[in-house]
């Protein structure tokens, strides 16, 4: 998410001045560095100031507390994780017409990027409520959205039935997901190869 998004995070207040806006990104960068080397139980106020040669007052004003260090941060993630999604939507349609062997490998394989990617953004998962429940819920809602785009685009799914469909695949491939970048290679990739197979056989076309 590009500096100037900071507008659209749930920061306590929002930075209006160059130096302020410089803090913020100082400090969320601090923050992500924690959960990456340290855990999210890092995340307190004083150590994110800290780790972003900021003092605590500085950051105070932005982000209060572990709670709304941890909801920026997962709003963040959110973010990047749909637009990745968008760009995997605009790529599906401009190709569209050429097609592919097998569309469900090449998303799956792009998920699964994203996900092998994104430690941090799992790390705060495994958080007990970690961010409003308004907001994971509005996350999840446009991220089924997206994948009912992508069923429809790659035949994967009639229009009709695309929202439930896509509701269903995307609760079980991020609860799978989620769980195989948490074990060791092997066992993710036993893992990620019985999800592969389960959502091939749900999409399959009926005879």
């Amino acid at each position: 998410m590009p500096a100037e998004d900071l507008d659209l995070l749930p920061l306590a207040r929002v930075p209006r001045q160059a130096r302020s806006r410089e803090k913020v990104e100082a400090a969320l960068a601090a923050a992500t560095d924690l959960v990456r080397t340290e855990g999210v139980e890092a995340l307190t106020l004083p150590r994110v100031a800290e780790h972003a040669g900021l003092s605590v007052g500085a950051v105070y004003q932005y982000l209060p507390d572990r709670d709304a260090i941890i909801a920026v941060l997962v709003a963040r993630y959110h973010a990047r994780f749909e637009e990745v999604l968008d760009g995997v939507v605009e790529r599906v349609r401009r190709t569209a017409s050429a097609g592919s062997p097998d569309p469900l490998a090449d998303l799956l394989d792009e998920v699964e990027r994203i996900y092998a990617e994104e430690g941090v953004a799992r790390a705060l998962r495994a958080v007990e409520g970690s961010g409003p429940a308004a907001e994971r819920r509005a996350h999840k809602d446009r991220m089924t959205a997206k994948v009912a785009d992508l069923l429809v685009l790659t035949g994967l799914a009639p229009a009709g039935r695309a929202r439930g469909v896509a509701r269903l695949v995307f609760t079980a491939a991020d609860g799978v997901l989620h769980e195989a970048f948490g074990l060791e290679d092997d066992e993710r990739t036993a893992l990620l190869r019985e999800l592969r197979a389960m959502l091939r056989g749900y999409l399959a076309p009926a005879d």
